[in-house]
């Protein structure tokens, strides 16, 4: 006999026990007394509701096993195909100068730029489950620090590159202390609330940020004191190589630092996630409370995880003020946190490779639709709709276990917790 008709029977007759003196069962008031009258059309009613609905609940159960079995194979097969999608899209990120114009060294400089802030978002969102709205105010807070520091102390960008992460690293544990007793949307809207206020107030500062004017005449970045200036001659790149002066030979070098540092930001994460640090993320992401009561300490956890994120963010904000050479206010609005943590969940929240992918489509996908101008964001947000609907926890939603006895499986979504935070 089918087990789930056994199941679903045994279930009907626990609720003719039940139901029988309930309902099929009623008093009725006469005259002389009170009579009992029998209703076994209303108790077989009830009860062929509960057989039915149990084997309802029991077919669902069993589809949903087997959701969850391919959930995990199309995670294992996502996983064993990124050793060879991460590979290949590293080498087209190496070779894109040698074959691609200004054009596409700009599209990949500002893909690049978003897959390293939403690396960096990632260990907040994905890894540690700490919902972030307010991003970009780190993203600010190291381009206006590397853009005061270059113009007003007249430092390089490679002296002020760090100064200007670890400035948003400090003003990320400014912002943690405040959040650490929330949770979920009350987070949100703190954190929302913080990227207003650094942009109100940079917009107001003028004596220090120039107000709604920005700052302009930003340095670039030297290689190793050289300059890339069309007049040639010595200290620039054309006179010590020989080679003719192009523009396209600052681009291709910006592109080549936003690379390295982006790669860098990845590696960091990679090696975090596997050390106590962000196996206690991943915990805390999963439940806080179980996180209490193994003694980890949920205080440090939650402000290293904000200090490493807005950190990354802080390096990627200096990279933004030395490429434009001017920065303003209304590049740092709320629509830049919005879409950072759009190529985070569209991509996988925890996933580097999904990020990165979910970057190049989103980021990469606009600039495709251009030409349609009214038309594209149309079509974008279709996308993102239908993206929602078949996969929605993200691109690459498995998860590989930090530490695992034995060979480590890949775990389907549904089964990790994307945290409250």
């Amino acid at each position: 006999m089918n087990p789930n008709l056994r199941d679903a029977g045994l279930s009907a007759l626990v609720a003719l026990g039940l139901f029988a003196p309930m309902i099929g069962l009623l008093t009725t008031s006469a005259p002389d007394g009170l009579y009992l009258r029998t209703r076994p059309l209303a108790l077989a009613v009830a009860v062929a509701v509960v057989f039915f609905c149990r084997l309802a609940i029991l077919l669902l159960r069993g589809r949903k096993r087997e959701e969850y079995r391919a959930n995990r194979r199309l995670a294992e097969t996502l996983q064993r195909s990124g050793r060879f999608v991460a590979p290949l899209l590293l080498a087209i990120a190496l070779l894109l100068p040698a074959v691609s114009g200004r054009y596409g060294l700009d599209l990949g400089t500002l893909i690049l730029t978003y897959v390293m802030l939403g690396w960096g978002l990632n260990i907040v969102v994905g890894l540690a489950g700490l919902l972030d709205l307010g991003y970009v105010a780190f993203y600010a807070v190291g381009a206006y620090a590397y853009a005061l520091l270059s113009t007003q102390l007249g430092l390089g960008f490679w002296t002020c590159l760090p100064l200007a992460g670890l400035l948003a690293g400090l003003w990320g544990v400014l912002l943690g202390f405040p959040v650490l007793r929330l949770r979920g949307d009350y987070l949100a809207i703190v954190t929302l609330a913080f990227g207003e206020i650094i942009r109100i107030v940079i917009l107001n500062w003028n004596s220090l940020t120039g107000g709604p004017n920005g700052i302009s005449g930003i340095p670039r970045p030297t290689l190793f004191g050289l300059t890339f200036s069309a007049g040639g001659g010595p200290g620039t790149f054309s006179g010590f190589t020989g080679l003719d002066y192009s523009p396209t030979q600052r681009v291709a070098y910006l592109y080549y630092v936003i690379l390295a540092l982006a790669l860098l930001t990845n590696w960091v994460a990679l090696r975090l996630r596997k050390v106590a640090l962000g196996r206690a993320w991943e915990a805390l992401r999963e439940d806080e409370i179980a996180c209490r009561s193994l003694g980890i300490n949920v205080t440090v956890t939650k402000l290293t995880a904000f200090a490493i994120g807005a950190t990354f963010g802080g390096l990627a904000g200096a990279f933004f003020a030395t490429r434009a050479a001017f920065i303003s206010p209304e590049s740092f609005t709320f629509i830049e946190s919005a879409i950072v943590l759009a190529i985070v969940v569209l991509g996988g929240m925890g996933s580097q490779l999904g990020t990165a992918l979910a970057a190049i489509v989103m980021i990469g996908g606009i600039e495709l639709f251009r030409d349609l101008q009214d038309y594209r964001m149309l079509i974008f947000g279709l996308a993102l709709v239908l993206m929602m609907v078949l996969r929605p926890r993200g691109l690459v939603s498995g998860r590989t276990p930090s530490v695992a006895l034995g060979a480590k499986r890949e775990i389907a979504a549904e089964l990790v917790a994307e945290g409250r935070g």
